[in-house]
């Protein structure tokens, strides 16, 4: 082989390692799930992650702002997460609708998201809204589907991507399902008090993808979540841990800084740089763990760990 065609290859093997490690996925990621509607630049849309219970009319108007204001924002709502997805939907499209934005329901089963014409629909949006529920059934209805590839393209492009309580916790590429391992059984069960902090307690599965080395929480102060955050965190220290309270949102905009919206707080778990028992000293601990607990108008740089308050 001539030099000069032995110089070309080799140029076109870098090129082509350089791409391979630039889209190459975080740790943390489910490429099974999703990693295939990710590419190597940064997305260009924004999140709003809502903690649930009664979300702020200012968070909502904001919300419709963020997918374009009054006139301009087409939302799709994805409503499977409650069993009463029909009126969940119908509200929420009532609500926003009275905001000015074009607000429309796509509520379908996991065969359904594989539908062009759903994905289509999806591709007009620049908003997507997630109610509370369940958010595993959620995640049954879209991971892997078509229509949430189509859903993280939308992000890529600039969209808003919102949820609240179940919709909160399934934008995480991590997602804690609300279930737990007792000792003994081999099977999650659901259970609202978490009163042990120890390994191998709380179920995860992957989650939608939308933030990524990190993992959401959502009613965290309102419901005494300290405990489970705690023992997914410690388990998984590459994460940091995000619990959002009730009334609350974490605004996440593509330069990748976090903002607390509305009536509450914010806490973040950073055991990135923590010294952890091994897991054969049996009880879980841990020493030099970062806690931030941050209120509305607080900021947070998730890559350096830099939080700033509100100044009043």
């Amino acid at each position: 082989m001539r030099p000069g065609m032995i110089a070309r290859e080799r140029t076109v093997l870098a090129l082509l390692t350089a791409l391979v490690g630039a889209c190459a996925p975080a740790v943390s990621m489910k490429p099974a799930q999703w990693a295939d509607a990710v590419t190597a630049d940064p997305p260009r849309g924004t999140l709003l992650i809502v903690g649930g219970g009664t979300q702020p009319p200012e968070l909502v108007r904001h919300f419709v702002d963020l997918a374009g204001g009054p006139g301009k924002a087409r939302i799709a709502i994805l409503p499977m997460a409650t069993s009463d997805a029909v009126a969940t939907g119908a509200e929420k499209e009532a609500e926003l609708d009275s905001l000015g934005a074009d607000a429309f329901v796509v509520n379908v089963t996991r065969a359904q998201a594989d539908d062009d014409a759903v994905v289509r629909k999806l591709a007009t949006a620049s908003g997507i809204w997630f109610p509370g529920g369940d958010q595993s059934l959620l995640a049954a209805a879209l991971q892997g589907s078509a229509a949430l590839r189509a859903i993280h393209a939308r992000f890529q492009a600039g969209a808003v991507i919102a949820g609240t309580s179940a919709g909160a916790a399934v934008m995480s590429d991590s997602m804690i399902t609300g279930n737990q391992f007792w000792p003994g059984s081999t099977t999650a069960t659901d259970s609202g008090s978490f009163s042990r902090i120890t390994r191998r307690a709380i179920e995860i599965v992957p989650g939608f993808g939308f933030v990524r080395n990190a993992i959401v929480d959502q009613h965290f102060i309102r419901r005494q979540r300290e405990n489970r955050l705690f023992s997914v965190v410690l388990e998984r220290p590459s994460l940091l841990g995000v619990g959002i309270d009730e009334g609350t949102a974490l605004k996440v905009t593509p330069d990748g800084k976090w903002t607390v919206l509305g009536r509450s707080s914010v806490m973040i778990l950073d055991a990135r740089r923590s010294r952890i028992t091994p897991d054969q000293a049996g009880t879980l601990g841990a020493a030099d763990i970062r806690v931030s607990l941050l209120p509305a108008g607080s900021t947070y740089d998730p890559r350096t760990g830099e939080a700033t308050l509100p100044p009043r």
